[in-house]
């Protein structure tokens, strides 16, 4: 197809949904390279984010341009090999094998700490707030952790186990505000580090390991954001050590972003420059993944949350680049932008979901109350 005839036809698709290439208002697109049209219809997601990241086109809000795109499957406008191609890919792979467990902290978590304590919160909570009656960052962090204790029915003395701790936010929030004994793991040896920091004189621990090297057992367990990494053949060996590390009349709650449906690939763009082999679980995957094993005691959507959160975070990284671009360049703030803002899109068009999910391993005793 012809440059004339790619632009024409990605002109459409943007005129269908508000959107004018050059045009003034804040959402509309600035293109400044004519390849962009063939990019972005033969890459769909990737070539749209490749693209600019190489500077080829702006936007004002480019937020408010995602979100409106997103009304849409892309998909359906460019190559259909793209997602077939990924699909194939991920049916023979096993993203959590062996070392590869540990690639995502490499890559990602262990970038720069100086990056995470200027976007986050003063815990670097890296998962979504909860902004139920919240002024700032700080407030919905720690109101996201509180739910989270509140939900699984603290008590003084409980032995708690944190998968995925990040750097000890939630670890460190527990041990002191609900007097529990606390464990955290990581892949990352930056956010491990830091946790040791933080949780320095409570009765808490930071471990940097996978989780499938864990034993012992745990009153309570949470897992904040880390199921996204496992890849879907990974689920239910995910749930296999859950119930191993839990006590009979124990809880587990997970907090995972979700797919709309039961996909076992995810966004080119996405899996290339910031979590690599990440996958969002949809319902039935995860429904499937705890059958027989764990009972679905309560479940909550907060992905209206997320959006508020990203938007936060973008502000914080912008606010504070001048700070940081002396150890990161102009490419990846473009990059981190992208991320950050598409993302946001992303939760705002209820094209993904965000999850908490309280599970009991034969029913809670007396019955489980949900909490909100």
């Amino acid at each position: 197809m012809k440059n004339t005839s790619l632009k024409a036809a990605v002109q459409n698709i943007f005129e269908k949904h508000d959107i004018k290439i050059n045009g003034n208002r804040p959402w509309d697109i600035k293109i400044y390279n004519d390849k962009f049209y063939k990019r972005v219809f033969n890459d769909g997601s990737l070539g749209l984010g490749e693209s600019y990241m190489d500077g080829w086109w702006d936007c004002k809000n480019l937020d408010d341009f995602i979100y409106r795109l997103l009304s849409i499957d892309p998909d359906k406008v460019i190559k259909p090999w793209v997602r077939k191609l990924l699909s194939f890919k991920d049916k023979f792979s096993d993203y959590q094998k062996g070392k590869k467990a540990f690639f995502i902290g490499q890559h990602h978590y262990d970038i720069g700490n100086d990056l995470y304590k200027s976007m986050l919160d003063k815990r670097m909570i890296y998962s979504c707030g909860y902004w139920d009656n919240c002024e700032n960052i700080d407030q919905a962090q720690e109101k996201k952790i509180d739910l989270v204790c509140r939900k699984l029915k603290l008590e003084p003395g409980m032995k708690v186990l944190d998968i995925g701790c990040g750097w000890g936010g939630a670890v460190s929030y527990v041990a002191e505000k609900y007097d529990c004994h606390v464990a955290g793991v990581t892949v990352s040896k930056e956010q491990a580090e830091e946790g040791e920091k933080r949780c320095k004189n409570l009765p808490a621990v930071i471990k940097y390991c996978d989780y499938k090297e864990l034993s012992g057992k745990y009153d309570r367990i949470f897992s904040l954001g880390m199921f996204e990494h496992l890849g879907y053949k990974n689920y239910r060996t995910y749930m296999n050590k859950i119930r191993e590390l839990l006590k009979p009349d124990g809880l587990f709650l997970l907090q995972t972003i979700g797919s709309n449906s039961s996909l076992t690939g995810g966004d080119p763009w996405i899996r290339k420059y910031i979590f690599p082999n990440s996958m969002l679980p949809g319902a039935k995957l995860v429904a499937e993944a705890c059958e027989d094993l764990l009972l679905i005691e309560d479940w909550q959507n907060l992905s209206t949350d997320y959006d508020k959160t990203l938007m936060e975070w973008y502000k914080n990284f912008k606010n504070n680049w001048k700070s940081l671009k002396g150890n990161y360049s102009k490419n990846f703030y473009r990059m981190w932008e992208y991320y950050l803002l598409s993302c946001a899109a992303a939760f705002r068009a209820r094209k993904v979901q965000l999850w908490q999910i309280v599970f009991s391993p034969e029913g809670f005793p007396g019955g489980y109350k949900a909490v909100r």
